[in-house]
């Protein structure tokens, strides 16, 4: 079974090695490794390019403008000839190298059309350090009324659901991931299975994790995307995951 794993890069040099290396590492190698380049000025391509020979034929590169990370993810996925297909952000990497020959086991021994685990968040300055876990154990398809998701960069679904569902919806600003997931999983209802296993490390400081005003907008792109699918929620409801961040951050 061949896994896609999709990269969208822009200007992500200071990153993108550790990145490209945690998929370097990874125990599983039946997987395709496709990098989806918005037109970076700095020294991402370069990058990219030097790691290039130790990947062989699995690595694809394409570096063009886009329309942002939602439309440069829509890309790869339009690339992707694997079976299954999972995103990994260019200032993310895998956990563990044992993190494929998981998800790859789950798909072998289940009968299932997507799968989802773990993440954990850390400082720049100290990557060994975790200051947030994101559990998906909890999750249930019930739970997205209330903006409740399994961690995205932990999310592998096969290809055919993407062609059946459709992929990002871009012309929301920062919770397309939302979205995606709220037409697949609650609208579409696929088959899927929990891990529970820290699938990927993730830098704080990207826009699902920033301030106020990412809250607010993510707040507004909920509820909309809520509003698309025919499902219904509010205000409160949504706000009440946050009781639930928090409690997670205590026990934590």
């Amino acid at each position: 079974m061949k896994i896609s794993i999709i990269t969208a890069t822009y200007n992500s040099g200071k990153t993108l090695r550790d990145t490209i290396e945690s998929v370097l590492r990874q125990s599983y190698t039946d997987y395709e490794y496709i990098v989806k380049d918005g037109g970076s000025k700095d020294d991402t391509l370069e990058i990219v390019k030097a790691y290039a020979p130790k990947f062989g034929d699995r690595l694809k590169v394409i570096s063009e403008p886009d329309q942002g990370i939602y439309d440069a993810m829509n890309k790869g996925i339009q690339m992707a000839t694997g079976d299954v297909i999972g995103i990994l952000n260019s200032d993310d990497f895998y956990t563990s190298a044992d993190a494929l020959q998981v998800i790859a086991d789950a798909f072998a021994n289940n009968d299932i059309d997507a799968t989802y685990g773990d993440i954990h968040f850390v400082n720049d300055d100290d990557l060994s350090k975790c200051v947030r876990y994101y559990s998906s154990a909890i999750f249930r398809r019930s739970f997205m009324r209330f903006g409740l998701m399994p961690a995205h960069p932990s999310f592998y679904c096969k290809k055919a659901v993407y062609e059946k569902y459709g992929s990002f919806d871009t012309s929301y600003k920062v919770a397309a991931d939302f979205e995606n997931l709220l037409r697949i999983i609650y609208v579409g209802n696929i088959r899927t299975k929990y891990i529970p296993k820290d699938f990927v490390t993730m830098r704080t400081g990207g826009a699902s994790t920033a301030g106020l005003s990412s809250r607010t907008q993510i707040m507004k792109d909920h509820l909309r995307a809520l509003k698309a699918n025919g499902i219904y929620s509010n205000v409160f409801l949504l706000s009440l995951r946050y009781v639930y961040k928090l409690y997670e951050l205590v026990r934590r």
